[in-house]
């Protein structure tokens, strides 16, 4: 039998003992160097985590700047309203979901839609809205059973607002939800932070203008949160500053009552103080509703305004563009006289055509004017007198003297996408065409131009501007939409077109022989029917504007399609002796300008010189003119 040996069993239990508390004691130790790098050395570091952890910073997006008229009239504003939104990341079936928040909340297949045409354009984390403007009792209704709705909540949100619907909404523009375009141009205006929380940015007019300017500073909260993510309570809070106002140079009355002149005709007009170059009136019609934006337009009203034949999203004022027809004389006889090529006396024989190199280029009057001088040429509208002007002056005289008064170019008028209209001349025609038998100009081409014909094409805002520079005897203003910028936070107020660009130096007997002969239009003239009893003197000039070639044959306007048929132009200023008002007005496919334009013109300035305000849109005066007339 054999014995144990107890103290070497001993010492073993002894040696195992040791090696475990050695074990144990480096685990302890290694615990308590741990315990003492993240509680004393990396203390500062994972106290910021847990900080932020705990703390949610909170963007509070500012109000938008005011866009108001010069009398005060608030033409954009914001509002709050509570929105229902989803954060995609936040939940598993969507469409159960939504089905679920339809049964207590009213949504419509256009919110589905628009939800998910967002979700498309958007980041996964980010809270869309399913409906937008809730009622107290929907929002009542919800929190009651917020609980079933994982990832769902309310939030208050600012809205912006055209309290006029349709009215003026192509010079206010609207805003829409920001894309990646819009990020493009935040970005390059280091603009990151400041848009943080913001889902709206300016689509057009001056809403995308002056974006930058009626942003605003984007504020921050201090949000305590628990481990759910729920807000317990708000720590601190830097106020957001509201964007700034924008106080127009436009009259919203005025406005008004053009835009209904027109009544359901399609055109444009625009009126300009020539002292300042400040749009007073910025009508293009038809126009459209920018609160449709402001949620996020649905796809059949998107497509009924991109495929109407009517075109309402074209800003006909900057945009559209037209041969300016008989308007165009007047500027003609200005640069006949600057030029040296004619007298005001000099008179012409006109035996309704002039005939150069075998073609006969006919008058709108047949058997012609008899002997006609400058004052009679713009009077009457005596086209034999523009087409001999014009081939005396050559086409890039005409093309330097018309390009000093802004036509054929841009205008920097303050909205973005002004159209650069067609100032033609030998160098343009190089340019435009590609085959070499194209490119050279033929002198023949120049006689139609005299009359506003041929490649002529210019925008109303163009057409606007050059008659309050012959109103405003020269001097150049840039015509703008914006008077002065108020700074919300200090008051300060920042004028945007202080001062004129230039003085082009006409002489004054030129300016008043034009000023007499475009009076006499509305005295005497084509004009005289429209301006009939008017307690002012007003300068004007009708303008007929060809849509396709006649190719010689004889206009008449009931054998022609409508849109195939002419446009009627008019430009004007008054009064007369100190213009204070300058304007042009295009009326598509309207026939004479007399008929169709003048009459809007009459409305326009009765009511700015007058007060007078019409009681109907202008009608069509049938019996302005004789057949053959403007």
């Amino acid at each position: 039998m054999e014995f144990k040996n107890s103290q070497e069993e001993l010492e073993r239990f002894r040696i195992r003992l040791a090696v475990a508390g050695g074990f144990v004691l480096v685990c302890f130790s290694l615990l308590l160097a741990r315990f003492a790098w993240l509680q004393v050395i990396q203390h500062d570091y994972y106290q910021t985590r847990a900080e932020d952890n705990r703390i949610s910073l909170v963007p509070v997006v500012p109000n938008r700047g005011l866009i108001i008229d010069r009398n005060g009239v608030v033409l954009a504003n914001d509002y709050s309203a509570y929105t229902l939104e989803i954060i995609p990341s936040k939940t598993h079936n969507l469409e159960q979901i939504i089905d679920g928040l339809a049964e207590l909340v009213d949504i419509q297949p256009k919110d589905r839609k628009r939800f998910w045409k967002l979700l498309e354009e958007s980041r996964n984390f980010e809270s869309l809205p399913i409906r937008t403007r809730l009622t107290d009792a929907e929002v009542a209704k919800f929190i009651a059973h917020r609980y079933r709705f994982p990832g769902v909540d309310i939030k208050a949100r600012l809205f912006r607002q055209y309290p006029g619907g349709p009215f003026a909404s192509h010079l206010l523009g609207y805003i829409g939800r920001v894309n990646d375009r819009d990020l493009g141009k935040i970005e390059d205006k280091e603009q990151s932070a400041n848009y943080r929380g913001t889902d709206h940015f300016g689509k057009a007019g001056l809403e995308q203008h002056y974006e930058f300017e009626l942003h605003g500073i984007t504020g921050f909260e201090q949000v305590e949160v628990d481990a759910g993510g729920r807000a317990v309570r708000t720590l601190a809070r830097t106020a957001p500053v509201a964007g700034n106002n924008l106080t127009l140079t436009i009259d919203a009355e005025l406005q008004r009552i053009a835009e209904q002149a027109f009544g359901s005709r399609r055109g444009s007009l625009v009126a300009i103080e020539p002292a300042t170059g400040g749009i007073l009136a910025l009508v293009s019609v038809p126009n459209y509703d920018p609160n449709m934006f402001v949620d996020g337009i649905d796809t059949q009203n998107w497509k009924e305004l991109n495929e109407s034949p009517e075109k309402p999203m074209v800003n006909r004022a900057l945009n559209g563009t037209y041969p300016p027809g008989s308007t165009f004389k007047p500027f003609m006889a200005l640069a006949a006289l600057t030029l040296g090529k004619r007298r005001p006396e000099q008179a012409i024989s006109d035996p309704g055509f002039f005939n150069f190199g075998g073609h006969h280029f006919r008058d709108d009057k047949k058997g012609g004017h008899g002997m006609v001088d400058m004052y009679k040429s713009i009077v009457q509208s005596c086209d034999t007198y523009y087409y001999m002007l014009a081939n005396d002056l050559g086409i890039d005289n005409i093309s330097r003297f018309m390009g000093q008064l802004g036509l054929g170019q841009r205008t920097g008028i303050d909205i973005d996408g002004e159209s650069e209209g067609v100032l033609p001349s030998q160098e343009w025609k190089r340019k435009r065409f590609k085959k070499p038998e194209q490119k050279k100009w033929f002198a023949g081409e120049t006689i139609s131009i005299g009359i506003g014909q041929g490649y002529n094409a210019y925008t109303p805002i163009q057409l606007a501007q050059a008659t309050a520079i012959l109103a405003n005897n020269g001097v150049v203003f840039r015509p703008h939409l914006v008077k002065f910028v108020t700074d919300t936070r200090s008051g300060e107020r920042t004028l945007i077109e202080p001062r004129p660009i230039r003085d082009l130096g006409f002489k004054t007997e030129h300016i008043n022989e034009i000023r007499r002969a475009m009076v006499g239009v509305n005295v005497e003239g084509t004009g005289a029917r429209a301006f009939a009893g008017a307690e002012y003197t007003s300068a004007g000039k009708t303008g007929t504007a060809q849509v396709y070639s006649l190719k010689g044959a004889e206009y008449k306007e009931s054998s022609v399609r409508k849109d195939l048929r002419d446009h009627a132009l008019f430009i004007a200023f008054a009064p007369a002796e100190v213009p204070t008002i300058a304007l042009a007005i295009v009326v598509e496919n309207g026939g004479f300008g007399a008929q169709a334009a003048a009459p809007i013109a009459r409305q326009v300035l009765d009511y700015y010189l007058l007060g007078k305000r019409p009681k109907a849109p202008a009608p069509v005066d049938e019996a302005a003119v004789e057949e053959g007339g403007e």
